[in-house]
């Protein structure tokens, strides 16, 4: 099974495809969509579903996995992250994807097995559960391949129930 997850937002979307077959994970594909600051706000939400639906077309998925969005104190750049998160819930709607959404806690429970770990101990995790010689950059990919992952991981417990 393929499974894209995505680090939602306006100006970096991570992207992380991995292959979950015989309880075994792979690294398929991880990078991230830009958009241009000073670009029309809606300008930077095309560019987004342009990208994002070529990846899509290009590496087939079986599922999407999303990371709900939390934020403490700005609500301006919380409210245009979900415009991204939007435009990536319909990119997946409209391939005919499942898609699966986690919380950051969800994320680093299900990744590291504490869900209050490092940024650092997840991207740690990331490298080591995908057999990578590096951690991937930039932060917004190994977070897309953390929530890949963790989708993943959620599939084998509900397997064994």
């Amino acid at each position: 099974m393929f499974i894209l997850g995505i680090d939602p937002g306006f100006a970096i979307t991570g992207y992380g495809l991995v292959d979950y077959t015989g309880n075994k994970l792979r690294h398929v594909a991880n990078g991230v969509i830009n958009t241009r600051a000073g670009e029309l706000f809606s300008s930077r939400l095309r560019t987004i579903d342009s990208e994002l639906s070529e990846i899509i077309d290009k590496y087939d998925p079986d599922a999407m996995a999303i990371e709900e969005l939390f934020f403490n104190n700005n609500a301006k750049t919380a409210i245009m992250a979900a415009h991204g998160r939007g435009v990536a819930l319909l990119c997946c709607s409209k391939a005919g994807l499942p898609c699966y959404e986690y919380t950051p806690l969800q994320v680093k429970q299900n990744v590291v097995g504490y869900g209050r770990a490092e940024k650092k101990q997840v991207q740690h995790m990331v490298k080591v559960l995908l057999n990578l010689d590096n951690i991937p950059k930039p932060d917004d990919a190994a977070d897309a391949l953390a929530i890949a992952i963790c989708h993943a991981n959620s599939l084998l417990i509900a397997e064994r129930i």
